[in-house]
């Protein structure tokens, strides 16, 4: 059989009803990790669902303990064929968020799915069920269609890696590859989640923006005071603390303290992101275009640069306003950056820039970060994903150095030291993490081809990829 014959066989196995039966059988699991009642469905998602199906393709599979209890456990499965072909190591998280049952308005709730127009509903149909199903489903179509010329050959190894608290920050990940990165040692990671830019959009992006969380506090007494009798002579706390937000962020987006701003933005980052537009899709918000960083375009904004945002303020009582001067303020802020982000210095730039504009009694906490990570768009990898499938879509797939948003990437990209390729099969207005989740039909059955193209293509170029050294 040839690539156009397996193709033509994956586009037969989604229009039967067979991937969205599969995607169904798994929706059912209410994988919900953010419920400390779900651990027997979390458990239950791995072993009952997902080794079988691993199995029937010919993986070998081990369910692992997490090793930061109580979280979920993790799923390695292995197809080797041969020391002298390259490794893909595949990654996919089979828990959700919760499924806000009573929320929904339509389909037929959160654990069945249902196809109305050609969108499917259920919880985990874009996040991220749905997307490793497209490529479990790809592989199998390309194990079957190679069946009669190789014998039932890939033409590559293939390991998968599932985590089953990705929802909860994936706590025990990064602890279990560095136990096991003998056992996950490959030479590119392929593996998808998020969205494509838009529907229309085949998406390739090579890492994430990272993220860091960290609070601003201000405390001046013990108490609240009637403002009848102190205004004018207490300082209020609320007012001192938005003056400090203002000297690091300005009215319209930018940011002000040098040591939470990016280096400049490398040439073929920037080139990538040329012409690329951002929002404009169905349920989009209108995007603003005065915001953020003078100079930049959408793209670069959100794609090439950092965002410092705050996500919460309270001073006093806002549900219930008294008249008295309060006596503490407290704000969170979020930053997204990119690689190169001198995060490890992120407290002490804020308090050295504070104390600067003579906010020197404003506490700054320990920030949470997650780390940035993109992989060079020039390297071989990038090059071949986007030759296969532009190949068997018959566009030119929308590059991305970076996701905007966040994801557990550092991973596979420092702790495993793997190329991270990432090939998303959701759209922006899916409702991820909300009620009505769902996937987009027409876009899956792309993906499903563009898929089973790319392990194709990777069987018959596996001698010229590139290989990482071993120890």
């Amino acid at each position: 059989m040839t690539r156009n014959d397996a193709l033509a066989a994956a586009a037969r196995h989604f229009d039967s009803g067979d991937f969205v039966r599969d995607l169904a059988r798994r929706v059912a699991f209410r994988t919900e990790s953010q419920d400390p009642a779900s651990g027997p469905a979390l458990h239950g998602y791995l072993a009952d669902e997902l080794v079988p199906s691993l199995q029937a393709l010919g993986f070998g599979c081990t369910v692992h303990d997490n090793p930061v209890p109580p979280y979920g456990p993790l799923l390695v499965a292995h197809r080797h064929e041969s020391d002298a072909l390259p490794t893909v190591l595949m990654y996919g998280h089979g828990d959700v968020i919760r499924g806000q049952d009573k929320s929904w308005t339509r389909g037929a709730g959160p654990w069945t799915t249902a196809a109305e127009g050609d969108k499917l509903y259920g919880r985990g149909t874009a996040d991220n069920k749905g997307q490793h199903s497209i490529n479990l489903a790809a592989l199998a179509q390309v194990l079957a269609a190679r069946s009669s010329t190789s014998g039932g050959r890939l033409g590559f190894n293939v390991k998968w890696l599932f985590e089953m608290s990705e929802e909860t920050g994936s706590p025990g990940l990064a602890e279990f590859c560095a136990a096991q990165r003998e056992a996950l040692a490959a030479d590119v990671l392929i593996a998808s989640d998020g969205p494509r830019l838009r529907a229309d959009a085949p998406t390739v992006f090579l890492g994430s923006r990272g993220v860091a969380n960290f609070d601003l506090s201000l405390t001046l007494r013990e108490g609240a005071h009637h403002s009848g009798n102190w205004g004018g002579l207490l300082a209020n706390p609320g007012t001192i603390l938005a003056h400090a937000i203002a000297s690091m962020v300005d009215a319209r987006g930018r940011i002000l303290v040098e040591g939470l701003r990016p280096p400049p933005i490398p040439a073929n980052v920037r080139a990538a992101l040329v012409g690329l537009q951002v929002g404009g899709g169905p349920g989009d918000p209108e995007v603003d275009p005065g915001w953020g960083e003078p100079g930049l375009t959408p793209a670069e904004r959100v794609f090439a640069w950092n965002t410092l945002d705050v996500l919460a303020y309270r001073t006093g009582n806002p549900d219930h306003p008294v008249n008295a001067i309060p006596d503490r303020a407290k704000a969170t802020l979020h930053m997204r950056f990119v690689v190169g982000t001198d995060t490890a210095n992120l407290r002490a730039n804020v308090q050295r820039h504070l104390a600067a504009h003579g906010f020197g009694h404003v506490e700054v906490s320990e920030p949470v970060v997650m780390a940035a990570t993109r992989l060079d768009p020039d390297n071989p990898w990038v090059h071949f994903a986007l030759a296969s499938i532009e190949r068997s879509t018959g566009r030119k797939p929308v590059l991305l150095p970076n996701l905007g948003g966040s994801l557990p990437n550092d991973v596979f990209a420092d702790t495993l030291g793997l190329p991270t390729v990432w090939v998303p099969h959701s759209y922006p207005a899916c409702s991820q993490h909300a009620p009505d989740e769902h996937l987009l039909l027409p876009v899956a059955r792309e993906a499903l081809g563009l898929m089973t193209g790319l392990f194709w293509d990777l069987g018959d170029a596996a001698a010229t990829l590139p290989r990482r050294a071993r120890a």
